[in-house]
């Protein structure tokens, strides 16, 4: 028996700084290495006692909200994560209308008006082709931006905290394990897509199921491909078929990111049909554990519309969903401690 190397008291602060996220923008995951996300993942394993209670790791330090579309969960996770690590949160969630976008100020101005007032900012837009652009433009003349959301194509903190979920789920083990992401639409799934990204920095199989007239956007595929990330596509499934391929890859999750079509949308009935084919019931789950010998994590970013998958799930051991928002704070503290810095 040796002494190990490295024995000494865990500091927290060291993990912090190894993730390499200190005065960063968060937009796309592949950004950033695995070694980075699991050194952001074990300070969030430190963090977990203290959702409740709180740390004053960022006091005197503050946080502003900036969501030009509505949000439940990822603008209260940051909030209440900020709140938590001993900092203050200034709020605008409805810009368009009480800000001075209202008056059409530009993105640009209203990030270097807003950097003015805060540390960190998480800012949610409807148009990835505006927002992108604009942050090239600003470089450092803002403070760091963690994206809560922009267009279709990167939603990065739920692809955090998705994943996250996967390595206190399945004890780190990303390199045997089998994910499913499964929609009709794929080209909107932006909390799938950065999901997609986690996954496959950090070793994981990535199985994309959906329409063959609505895939996963051309940006993300390249990210995939530039990664070297084990991945597939499969389109046009029925149930049975759904069924089958959950059995051939072995899949540990089957992760629905969630997407809606609006009661007037001319589309809709077309649409709920093809979500029919994508629909999970627990009978599902249950045969392709008889054939695999698994317990397959049933999945969802919430919120969830009705004909995704079959509610009894959520009573039993194949529900993943509530279970992933008791880590959502710490996930998130982890993030802005990082991105901001701690002394």
């Amino acid at each position: 028996m040796a002494i190990t190397a490295d024995f000494k008291a865990r500091d927290i602060r060291d993990h912090l700084e190894a993730t390499g996220m200190k005065g960063r923008n968060i937009t796309f995951l592949d950004d950033f290495s695995r070694e980075q996300i699991t050194h952001l993942f074990k300070a969030a394993e430190m963090l977990e006692p203290f959702m409740r209670t709180g740390l004053n790791l960022l006091e005197g330090k503050a946080l502003y909200t900036l969501f030009f579309q509505p949000s439940t969960r990822t603008r209260c996770s940051h909030e209440d994560a900020m709140i938590r690590l001993g900092g203050k949160v200034i709020t605008e969630a409805d810009p368009m209308h009480n800000s001075s976008a209202a008056k059409n100020e530009s993105l640009y101005d209203s990030l270097r008006v807003t950097s003015k007032y805060a540390d960190v900012i998480v800012m949610r837009h409807p148009d990835d082709g505006e927002v992108l652009p604009t942050l090239e433009r600003l470089g450092s003349d803002s403070s760091p931006i963690i994206s809560g959301g922009y267009g279709h194509v990167t939603h990065p903190t739920p692809g955090l905290l998705d994943s996250y979920t996967c390595y206190r789920a399945f004890d780190g083990n990303f390199d045997d394990m089998t994910v499913v992401i499964s929609l009709p639409d794929l080209s909107r799934a932006r909390s799938g897509q950065s999901f997609a990204l986690a996954l496959a920095n950090m070793g994981a199989k990535i199985v994309y199921t959906g329409t063959s007239e609505l895939r996963t956007p051309e940006v993300i595929r390249r990210k995939l491909n530039a990664m070297g990330a084990r991945w597939e596509d499969h389109f046009d499934l029925d149930r049975k078929q759904h069924e089958e391929l959950f059995s051939d890859v072995k899949a540990d999750l089957v992760y629905l990111p969630g997407c809606s079509v609006k009661k007037d949308d001319p589309n809709r009935e077309d649409f709920m049909r093809k979500l029919n084919n994508h629909y999970i019931s627990l009978e599902m789950l249950e045969n392709v554990k008889r054939k695999t010998g698994k317990t397959v994590g049933n999945h969802h970013s919430l919120p969830r519309n009705p004909g995704e998958f079959d509610d009894v799930i959520d009573q039993t051991a194949h529900e993943i969903y509530f279970k992933a928002i008791e880590f959502s704070v710490a996930v998130r503290m982890a993030l802005l401690a990082s991105v901001v810095g701690v002394n």
